[in-house]
């Protein structure tokens, strides 16, 4: 469907809708939308197939000649599309200064089975800062991830700030959420559980990260929990130069990922 109209009210229903998106986790799980905001991220969810239920675009987007391919893109996907005030922007933008284009997306439902079927998959335990979970995801994007569990006390996976951080990997994983301890224990059985802490005596490198895993990673201000200890059949480091107290979540994860790569990588010859 083609440009439908224009909206300049801050009272559309429309506009609600997507500020409740912003806002709640709550509505954006019960309407199963969330909000993909700029030309890069949304031209890449186009790119990999992916349709917009519906855009919001500024005249100033549209008349860019380097953008404006962009709607076209949009309209033969069959997107609604509304161009909207600068003013109606900045009220369904998350961010401080709005590109021009927000796209409302469908949230998958993955089948809670693909987490047994990964070869590898993610449980991030109790990560709070959004910034820090996208940026988790692209990691886990890049190195081959099957699955990612984010497990109680977790962030939102879907949250604007996630999915800005996320640069378009919430397109290809299958992102889990709002399962238990017991229901991840479950799908996890026969796995290779291996919890990511500072003390542990083995390193990462001496797990054989061929064999089906699952890679546990805690918050950086409180750690794994008590779930996620029971979980494990294996804790292992990151070894680090003397005087080095920590890393950060994000950085310690992608060091065990890209370890985990490295070595199916070798093993496929």
């Amino acid at each position: 469907m083609p440009h439908i109209g224009e909206i300049q009210s801050l009272q559309n229903p429309h506009v609600k809708l997507l500020r409740r998106l912003i806002a709640k986790k709550r509505d954006r799980h019960r309407e199963r939308q969330y909000l993909a905001e700029g030309y890069r991220l949304v031209r890449h969810a186009v790119s990999r197939g992916h349709r917009p239920a519906f855009g919001f675009y500024t005249g100033a987007f549209a008349a860019d000649p380097g953008r404006a391919g962009l709607i076209a893109a949009l309209s033969e996907t069959a997107c609604q599309l509304w161009q909207v005030s600068d003013e109606v922007m900045a009220a369904i933008s998350d961010t401080t200064t709005p590109q021009g284009l927000v796209a409302v997306m469908p949230m998958p439902q993955p089948d809670p089975e693909a987490v047994r079927s990964a070869d590898l998959t993610l449980i991030v335990d109790g990560w709070r800062t959004p910034g820090n979970l996208g940026t988790l995801l692209r990691t886990a994007l890049a190195t081959g991830v099957g699955s990612v569990v984010c497990a109680p006390g977790t962030v939102d996976p879907y949250s604007p700030k996630v999915v800005r951080a996320g640069m378009g990997a919430h397109f290809d994983l299958a992102i889990l959420m709002d399962l238990t301890w017991a229901e991840i224990a479950s799908l996890t059985a026969g796995k290779q559980c291996v919890l990511a802490e500072a003390g542990a005596a083995l390193p990462l490198w001496e797990l054989d990260w061929t064999l089906p895993s699952a890679l546990i990673i805690g918050s950086e201000a409180h750690g794994p929990g008590s779930e996620a200890h029971a979980l494990a059949t294996h804790a292992a480091r990151i070894p680090m130069a003397e005087g080095a107290e920590s890393l950060n979540a994000a950085v310690a994860a992608a060091g065990f990922l890209f370890e985990a790569q490295r070595q199916r990588a070798l093993a496929a010859g």
